[in-house]
């Protein structure tokens, strides 16, 4: 067997499962698998999972990579990890979880925030972050914790993220990437501790961590973590970074302009900008290239609400759904997929989701296509922030599970009115957390790397038949979401 090393390992911790890539730097993917991971939701609004499924969901990802490659635990030059963000992980002082994680689309700290918007209305947050105190920011969850969990709260040495939490697990010391520092609002533009933000919750908490930023080299594999995952001890683990972040680097974004939609679990969209791009209706992410941005915005649920409809309907495949989604008319009823809230462009966990133009002749088709138009209108909304900020889009690529889709594509570039280019196996921000790896180690030369690295699949134009109705659609979208917003909201509160 030829040898296969120099590896690089990309790691990415996602809301319902872990995933890994090997990548050769010469040759490209070498193997990438994934494996299933629980999301705990005790309440309505609430998103956790268990830290200890991640790391052994990790350790058996990377065991079946080294066992289907041929590739030895020598073969691994470097390892980076991406997740969530901005998840919450409570450690103690050897770094062991106190509880289960919170997730970043978790809606529980309703109160907290509005206390906290109050707090700090004398902060300019957008332009000290690039983002708003919302149901994003680190800073309500923990209050929401120190008042319902003190015990859990006093003896918390340390908050990180997820993949910061799981890369410390690996051997790495003790760090934040910068995009979990910016999106937790908890640090400025500069990586600067904002001790305003900590001070107004009135809670004590442990020192800030140090940030770090994607490619540092931040530790090595200890002994018990390379007898726990089949790596060697000493192997280089690098900065990852964040999922969103790092699934567009990997699809090629580079150049201003480039954007990204992912159809995953929430559904995200990302555009490459050469300067701070402000709108308090989004989120600002560093892009991995220094001296670029990443203005993005991540609807609360996308491919989640097409697993709770698969549930109610007895388990039906997507497939079948598409199949019956075909067959309806476009635009015959009107969804707020809205069922965790919402966070972009809205930035209202409590709203709620809604089907407007139900009747008796109402088909399951109808149902499915309403769910694909409504997020798709999400996305639209964005673009059109986009576009009022002055942000010229370029190429959009598609990418997640939900591009696999060809109906969505079709009905995400009528709405959008723009062609799409389908990224082919995309395995998402663990191939973009392996290329930085080998950036960190050198084993990679160039940021650039990633550019037309990815097949990509056909582009979908749109269908001058269904842009107008979808534009009238889209306008409807937006007036229900307003009429209806103080009956969400109440509906909601009484239920909390």
């Amino acid at each position: 067997m030829p040898e296969l090393g120099p590896l690089l390992l990309g790691i990415d911790l996602g809301s319902s499962g872990v995933k890994a890539t090997l990548v050769s730097p010469e040759r490209g993917i070498v193997a990438s698998t994934s494996r299933p991971v629980a999301l705990f939701s005790d309440h309505a609004g609430w998103a956790e999972a268990d830290p200890a499924e991640w790391w052994g969901a990790a350790c058996e990802v990377i065991g079946e990579l080294l066992a289907t490659s041929g590739a030895d635990k020598s073969d691994v030059g470097a390892l980076a990890v991406s997740g969530m963000v901005p998840a919450v992980v409570l450690c103690d002082d050897r770094g062991v979880p106190l509880r289960r994680a919170i997730l970043q689309n978790d809606a529980r700290a309703t109160a907290e925030i509005r206390e906290l918007q109050g707090a700090l209305a004398h902060l300019d947050l957008l332009r000290l972050t690039g983002s708003v105190l919302s149901q994003q920011s680190v800073s309500p969850t923990v209050l929401w914790l120190a008042r319902r969990e003190p015990e859990s709260w006093s003896r918390t040495a340390s908050v990180q993220g997820s993949y910061d939490w799981l890369a410390r697990q690996f051997g790495a010391e003790a760090h934040v990437e910068q995009n979990w520092a910016l999106e937790s609002g908890l640090y400025d533009l500069e990586l600067r501790p904002l001790d305003d933000v900590v001070a107004a919750t009135g809670v004590v908490w442990p020192a800030l961590l140090p940030v770090r930023r994607p490619g540092s080299v931040v530790g090595e594999v200890s002994v018990a973590a390379a007898e726990a995952s089949g790596l060697a001890a000493g192997t280089t683990i690098v900065v990852g970074g964040a999922d969103h972040v790092l699934s567009a680097y990997g699809a090629g974004l580079v150049k201003s302009g480039d954007a990204l939609i992912k159809l995953g679990g929430a559904g995200d969209i990302l555009a490459v900008s050469k300067q701070v791009f402000l709108d308090r209706r989004l989120y600002l992410d560093a892009h991995p290239v220094p001296g670029s941005w990443l203005p993005n915005g991540c609807m609360a649920t996308s491919g989640s609400v097409l697993r709770w409809e698969q549930h109610l309907l007895a388990d039906a495949s997507l497939e079948e759904l598409d199949a019956a989604a075909r067959e309806a008319t476009p635009g015959a009823l009107l969804s707020l997929p809205y069922f965790l809230g919402e966070k972009t462009p809205l930035h209202d966990p409590d709203l709620r989701g809604i089907i407007a133009g139900l009747h008796l002749g109402t088909t399951k088709g109808d149902l499915h296509r309403s769910f694909l138009e409504g997020i798709a209108y999400g996305f639209k909304a964005h673009v059109d922030v986009f576009a009022e900020g002055g942000l010229v889009l370029g190429d959009v690529r598609v990418t997640n599970g939900g591009s696999r889709s060809r109906l969505w594509r079709e009905i995400l570039a009528d709405v959008l009115q723009r062609d799409l280019i389908s990224i082919i196996n995309h395995p998402g921000a663990s191939y973009g957390a392996a290329v930085i790896a080998g950036i960190g180690t050198g084993l990679v030369d160039d940021w650039s790397y990633v550019t037309g690295a990815l097949e990509r699949g056909e582009v979908i134009s749109p269908n001058p038949e269904n842009v107008s109705l979808y534009e009238e659609r889209y306008q409807q979208f937006l007036q229900l979401g307003q009429v209806t917003a103080v009956i969400s909201h109440s509906l909601a509160r009484s239920t909390s």
